[in-house]
């Protein structure tokens, strides 16, 4: 017997519906205040399929709209299919999909590549047509709101380099050789490194994201429908701007690099300032410091392409886009790593 109302506001809690145990033939009858609503239908519909597959031959004496009723549910049921089952692939197959994975990123950053040199040449040749607007937005986001950063933490990483040598040095009686330590290390790798990574992270993520979220809002779109190529718009100017941006914040890490290990030799081995300062130039020429330099534009096209190319390929919500973000940072510092010890190597090389 069904009783009471089955209503979408009254089945909070569906009803548990049994048929007695051994039951071969089972008569569902409604009492004259059963109501039935969609909701309803589909609990009792549910209950009636499970009821025919155990065999059990069905008998249904209900009002004539709640016999409409289930046949409409019944009708517009949807039939789902189960879904597939993902067979793990053992080892190799998990080693060729990363490979797969890592080979189309590295097409996507060389078409990335690519397109600079053909659209980004002709554009340096008419110089007044690039948008100087946007590269000097650019130069403040990526330039003067990341000095703070990176100087406190060249900062920091001059002083912990100088207490790590400084320990050693020490028990010769060699203080005075951390000088060297830290401004061979700082102007070669650590300033342009560092200062390359803490832009990878702060200004490559968020060309990601911004380019993300602009082609999951269609602007990207938009911007075709108007006769604008993204890559001019969009792309180049970014570029541009950390071109000119990373040498001046590697500059920037340097010195202040120089200053914390100063601050360290000084104040923690006895070097005075002043012989500090004066034996820089006795260590370290100016080729060192433009070997060091010279490592920054490879860098800002580095960063700037990986963010936009993640930022442009995102599909689907937003999940993609912090998605995107992620993978931009992380293959951004893989790279900037690889390119750096490429640049060690060929220095080593060339005796420089």
């Amino acid at each position: 017997m069904l009783r009471g109302a089955w209503t979408v506001r009254a089945l909070a809690r569906p009803p548990l519906l049994r048929a007695p145990p051994g039951c071969v033939r089972l008569r569902l009858r409604a009492d004259a205040a059963w109501t039935l609503d969609s909701a309803g239908a589909c609990v009792l519909e549910a209950a009636l399929r499970d009821w025919h597959a155990q065999g059990i031959v069905l008998e249904l004496d209900l009002p004539e709209r709640a016999t409409r009723l289930l046949a409409l549910v019944r009708a517009r049921a949807l039939t789902l299919p189960a879904a597939p089952v993902r067979r793990h692939a053992g080892l190799f197959g998990d080693i060729g999909r990363g490979v797969c994975a890592a080979l189309q990123v590295g097409a996507a950053f060389s078409a990335m590549l690519g397109e600079l040199v053909w659209r980004g040449t002709p554009q340096l040749a008419r110089w007044w047509r690039i948008r100087w607007r946007e590269v000097a937005a650019e130069l403040e986001a990526a330039g003067v709101r990341a000095m703070g950063i990176v100087a406190l933490l060249s900062f920091l990483i001059g002083m912990v380099m100088a207490y790590q040598g400084g320990a050693t040095l020490a028990t010769y009686g060699a203080n005075i050789l951390i000088v060297n330590l830290v401004a061979i290390i700082t102007l070669r790798e650590m300033g342009p490194l560092l200062c390359a990574i803490l832009v990878a992270g702060r200004t490559g993520s968020s060309y990601a994201a911004q380019l993300g979220t602009m082609r999951i809002t269609e602007e990207i779109d938009a911007l075709r429908v108007l006769a604008l190529e993204p890559f001019d718009v969009l792309v180049l100017p970014k570029v541009l701007a950390l071109i000119v941006v990373m040498p001046l914040l590697a500059l920037l890490a340097d010195a202040m690099g120089l200053f914390g290990g100063g601050v360290v030799a000084m104040m923690g081995y006895g070097v005075p300032w002043r012989v500090y300062v004066e034996r820089i130039p006795q260590v370290v020429s100016v080729t060192t410091l433009l070997l060091g330099l010279a490592k920054a534009p490879v860098f800002a096209v580095i960063i700037a392409l990986v963010g936009c190319m993640q930022g442009l390929r995102v599909r689907g919500g937003t999940a993609a886009v912090g998605r995107a973000t992620t993978s931009s940072v992380v293959q951004a510092i893989f790279l900037v790593i690889v390119v750096d010890a490429g640049f060690s190597v060929l220095y080593n090389m060339l005796g420089l």
